[in-house]
């Protein structure tokens, strides 16, 4: 007999049907069994990338903390420097206190003091401390503080600092403290 719809013996659709179940039931399992394998490859990868993530977490963590630690004993110790450098004046002050007790002659003491001030001065400078003259000097914001301005005397002093009343450094290139200067306007 025929299948007028398939043109098939009916023997032949039944066995086709049959046929094709059995396909599609082996293509079904095949594909569940690669969506299963592949899942469980997802959460394999999943549980690698977030411990990963988490390891590399807990080592930038460590390195933040590392970091902070060490930035504050350097900031704790940063003067330790300066100040080894400074101690032998405050010995010498020390000593010249003790010495001035006795002595009666101003030029000792005047001599005793400047050769304090000029070790200070050394040592500072040895450690990049520099003083910059401004007197004279183009008025500069940029280093100079203008405590207030005077008169000029002639159109050649206009703008230029006459006198200081507290002198200005640098440490390196930086300014640490501004000259405090008086303009002639």
């Amino acid at each position: 007999m025929q299948n007028k719809d398939n043109n098939l013996p009916e023997e032949n659709l039944e066995s086709a049907e049959t046929g094709n179940d059995t396909d599609i039931t082996s293509e079904n399992n095949d594909s569940t069994a690669e969506k299963a394998g592949s899942s469980s490859d997802l959460e394999a990868k999943t549980r690698e990338l977030n411990d990963k993530y988490l390891r590399l977490y807990s080592e930038f963590d460590n390195y933040r903390k590392r970091t902070l630690k060490e930035k504050s004993e350097i900031i704790k110790t940063a003067g330790e420097e300066v100040f080894k450098a400074i101690l032998p004046v405050i010995d010498d002050f020390e000593r010249a206190v003790k010495a001035n007790e006795t002595v009666s002659d101003a030029a000792s003491i005047k001599e005793g003091i400047q050769l304090i001030y000029n070790k200070l001065r050394s040592a500072t400078q040895q450690k990049g401390l520099t003083a910059f003259e401004s007197i004279g000097q183009t008025f500069d914001p940029d280093t100079m503080e203008a405590i207030t301005h005077i008169p000029a005397a002639n159109d050649e002093q206009k703008g230029k600092v006459i006198d200081e009343v507290e002198k200005g450094y640098r440490l390196g290139d930086k300014v640490i403290r501004f000259a405090k200067v008086v303009v002639a306007q």
